[in-house]
């Protein structure tokens, strides 16, 4: 790790040298451990007995330990549940956190202070049971003083308390499964409380569904009434109005409707009719003007009377004939045969012309009746138009009453349904293994431990004692300085520097061995001369340190999540900060260097700070994405501009999918079209880095960042970049820089890359506000760096 005990001397590399001349050296140092090896044993040993007193002392604690199976999807009981289930792996994460938080939730841990009595136990804070005072009032025959209920409620809040200081839960990563731990100072009072709270937890689980339930269901039910009504109001409209308009008739029409058709179709039938007659009555007419015989007509035919009289006058014309032969015509039997046959032929044609008279009384009757049935047909026609009118208002009555009779119907089932669902369980929570009796106890630990750390201390703090008594021996018997040496050597010229750095090197300390009842004096060193650097700049101020690390971030899937209403950049694949934890170490070290960048830039409107790194790895680009999601969480606008010219890590990935905004000054750009600002779903504008050589896409950033601060709009700029070793276009942007921020992967020496940075950075190391530790960097990309600036 970095060491800042000291602060970085850049100027005074023959310090190191200083300190061995001035202190012991490891020849020393071992024999005056070895002179006093007999008091440091014994401080061993004294430390290993006290440790072991102290661990016999300590209360032992035993842990119990319960596994839950918390499955986010439900049982599927019936077809529309109550709430919706989580489908995505992180909501299903999200769902299972939550389940877990709920286990110590006040309500459940109340349930178990309640079964277990843990408020009259001592360990959680409540009394044994009687008090001093209510066992000698029970002496005397006298009843103690019930408690009152604020009494009781403290009480309960001091074992809530407790018992929320001895449950641990752990949920295990990738997993439905989340360990319960509770210690307790007895073994099956641990496990007791355990499976108590485990089933406290699936109780409270099964009774939050029911009330869930329940609510549903009094709020459907609460609004059952006012629907009903409402649907009823409707219905009463429509048939009123229905009355008033005289619509009248079954489910499928209406009767007047019903009525029109029936009188359509009679008229129709009344018109065949009437030409029926006509035809029957003009082809009577037509037999009886034409020669031919008048009874060849159909009903002539169909009829026994004229049948009748047609066969007599055939019998008749018979005789005739027969006495025409045998008699003379004037034969009185003749004649009156002849008169026969007449009167037949006469009452024939009667009969005809009754035919004739019959069907004109069925032409008038005929068309009689079509005229009264085309007359109803018209006034039914006329009322019909007029119930058309009036069936507009009909139907938005129809369609009111069919509205609420849909919701009050969708409101009963599904009041019915939730109401039966207070009774079914649908949570997939169980049990997986219950706690049992622990048989050794989580602390205090061993006591070979407790002996072993008590050992080390206590011989270190005696090695530590006889050291420090030994230089505080040497520094009192030690001479004097004389007091005109600082004045023998003064501070040379800068051209004068190389030569007389060398002088100390040039003088070898004299050895000086030590008897052990004699010290002899350290020779006098000679002090080194002030180097020019030394008198031209003081000490670099200590910069703050950061840990990114696995637990602050959350993966993503990148294209896989990412959304369609703009550019995300929680969804670019890379790491980022968790949501909902404002409080973490972290997000406090960088809100402390934007505070140090503040103090940097001296009143500045737009301060502006670059992170560098090794120029290999994405960890730089991450850090950076980072700290600019953390600023943006602060409420910060904040400005990200990529300044690595050649890995462009931050802008392939916001390219991908970006899609550039105007500015207020236009277009705030890079110099091309393809490197224009892009504006994100995060507060964040993001600025791609631009095209061509160092010194051109330097002095477009350099334009940039001073169009960005006369235009306004942004509180922080940040630079992903440049890349170390810096170039000569990297010096140059570094100047416009009020504070840098070093990115240092944990996988390579820490130290090393510092003291690599610094040195790149020359004069400019004096802007270096904090170090960030990166732990997400993979150990291959780091020996990639190795190799390369072996």
């Amino acid at each position: 790790m970095l060491d800042y005990n000291q602060p970085i001397n850049r100027a005074r590399p023959e310090a190191p040298q200083q300190i061995s001349q001035t202190g012991f050296n490891v020849l020393e140092l071992v024999n005056l451990l070895w002179r006093r090896k007999v008091a440091i044993a014994a401080a061993a040993l004294l430390g290993a007995t006290l440790a072991v007193t102290v661990g016999k002392s300590l209360t032992p604690r035993y842990t119990a330990t319960a596994q839950l199976y918390v499955d986010p999807r439900e049982l599927q009981l019936v077809d529309r549940e109550l709430t919706p289930r989580a489908q995505d792996v992180s909501g299903m994460s999200m769902v299972v956190e939550s389940q877990a938080r709920l286990i110590t939730s006040n309500s459940v841990l109340l349930h178990v202070i309640q079964q277990a009595g843990l408020d009259k136990d001592p360990e959680f804070g409540g009394g044994d049971g009687k008090s001093l005072m209510s066992s000698l009032l029970g002496l005397i025959g006298l009843q103690p003083r019930a408690p009152s209920a604020a009494e009781t409620k403290e009480v309960q809040l001091a074992a809530l308390d407790a018992l929320n200081r001895h449950i641990t839960i752990r949920k295990t990563e990738k997993s439905f499964i989340v360990d319960i731990e509770v210690w307790s100072t007895d073994p099956a009072k641990a496990a007791m409380l355990a499976n108590t709270l485990t089933n406290a937890y699936l109780t409270e689980s099964r009774n939050s569904q029911a009330s869930a339930a329940r609510r549903a269901t009094n709020d459907l039910s609460g609004r059952l009434k006012e629907l009903r009504e409402r649907l009823r109001n409707a219905e009463t409209a429509l048939a009123t109005y229905k009355a008033q308009n005289n619509f009248v008739g079954t489910q499928d029409s209406l009767i007047s409707d019903q009525q029109l058709s029936a009188s359509n179709q009679r008229l129709s039938a009344a018109r065949a009719a009437t030409m029926d007659a006509q035809a029957r009555l003009d082809q009577i007419e037509a037999s009886r003007r034409t020669a031919a015989d008048a009874g060849a007509i159909p009903e002539a035919l169909q009829s026994p009377t004229i049948a009748n009289l047609r066969a007599q006058y055939a019998d008749a014309r018979k005789k005739y004939a027969e006495q025409a032969g045998e008699l003379g015509p004037r034969h009185p039997a003749l004649r009156q045969t002849e008169k026969q046959v007449e009167d037949l032929k006469r009452t024939i044609s009667e009969e005809i012309d009754r035919f004739a008279q019959s069907a004109k009384n069925d032409l008038t009757r005929a068309r009689d009746y079509e005229a009264s049935l085309n007359r109803a047909l018209e006034a039914q026609k006329r009322q019909s138009v007029q119930l058309s009118q009036a069936a507009v208002r009909l139907r938005e009555l129809e369609r009111e009453a069919d509205a609420s009779r849909d919701v009050y119907q969708s409101f009963l089932k599904r009041s019915r349904e939730t109401e039966e669902q207070e009774t079914l369980n649908t949570s997939a929570a169980r049990v997986i293994g219950e706690a049992t009796v622990p048989q050794r106890r989580s602390f205090p630990p061993a006591m070979s431990l407790f002996a072993m750390i008590g050992f080390i201390f206590g011989a270190i703090a005696a090695s530590g004692w006889f050291v420090a008594a030994e230089l505080l021996f040497a520094g009192a018997t030690a001479p004097a300085p004389a007091p005109a040496r600082p004045q023998r050597t003064p501070a040379p010229d800068p051209a004068r520097a190389p030569q007389v750095a060398r002088t100390p090197e040039t003088e070898q300390p004299q050895q000086v061995s030590r008897a052990p009842e004699v010290a002899q004096a350290p020779p006098e060193v000679a002090a080194p001369p002030l180097q020019p650097s030394m008198v031209e700049r003081p000490l670099i101020e200590k910069p703050l340190i950061a840990r990114l690390q696995e637990a602050d971030v959350i993966h993503t899937l990148g294209a896989i999540l990412a959304t369609g209403g703009g550019v995300d950049l929680t969804r670019l694949g890379w790491p980022t900060l968790r949501p909902g934890f404002p409080l973490t170490s972290l997000l406090n070290a960088w809100r402390d260097m934007r505070a140090a960048v503040a103090r940097r830039a001296e009143g500045k409107a737009l301060p502006v700070v670059a992170l560098l790194g090794p120029g290999e790895t994405t960890g730089r680009s991450v850090t950076a994405l980072n700290f600019a999601l953390a600023a943006a969480r602060d409420g910060a606008r904040v400005l990200m501009i990529d300044a690595d010219h050649l890995a462009h890590s931050l802008s392939n990935k916001v390219n991908r999918n970006g899609k550039s905004e105007p500015s207020k000054l236009g277009w705030l750009s890079n110099g091309s079209k393809a490197a224009r600002e892009i504006k994100t779903v995060n507060g964040i504008s993001v600025l791609p880095a631009a095209e061509g050589d160092a010194g051109k896409a330097t002095e477009a950033i350099r334009k940039a960042i001073a169009q960005a601060r006369s235009a306004g709009g942004y509180d922080l700029v940040i630079l992903d970049g440049p890349v170390t070793p810096l170039a000569s276009a990297g010096r140059k942007l570094l100047d416009d820089v009020d504070a840098l921020v070093a990115v240092l992967p944990t996988s390579m020496d820490i130290n090393d890359g510092l003291e690599e940075i610094l040195s790149t950075l020359g004069r400019a190391e004096r802007k270096l506000v904090g170090v960030v530790l990166d732990e997400l960097t993979p150990a291959t990309q780091a020996r990639q760096r190795g190799r390369q600036y072996a």
